[in-house]
């Protein structure tokens, strides 16, 4: 299970990112944009493609050689990322009284995956 639950949120991560930079309009879609200036297919290629791979990248290292000792450090790291964008989206709900269908799937996968990640930042204590 251990296994599973890591290797879910590197495929994520990997996926999102990989999609973001390669068709941004991949990731925006799911919020109602499917054009995008210049600048903003940047943004996105940074904040979801570069951050996504970034963050597999961690999930991968402490994955195949565990003995760094980082292991803890980045679960929680990464699980309190995945937490605090899903609490983001809670104030933003509150404040605009409303949920889209993209952003209510980020909001569950945020949650999903950061609970699965502290699961395992606990088991390893």
């Amino acid at each position: 299970m251990l296994s599973f639950l890591h290797l879910l949120n590197g495929c994520f991560f990997a996926l999102m990112g990989l999609a973001a930079l390669v068709r941004p309009t991949l990731v925006t879609r799911w919020f109602g944009l499917t054009q995008l200036p210049p600048d903003m297919e940047n943004e996105v290629r940074a904040v979801y493609g570069g951050f996504g791979l970034a963050m597999a990248g961690l999930l991968g290292w402490i994955y195949w050689w565990p003995t760094a000792g980082w292991q803890a450090g980045v679960l929680l790291t990464i699980a309190v990322a995945l937490l605090g964008m899903a609490a983001g989206r809670l104030l933003s709900f509150a404040v605009t009284f409303t949920i889209g269908a993209g952003p209510f799937v980020f909001f569950i996968l945020e949650v999903v995956l950061g609970a699965s990640l502290l699961l395992l930042f606990f088991m390893l204590k």
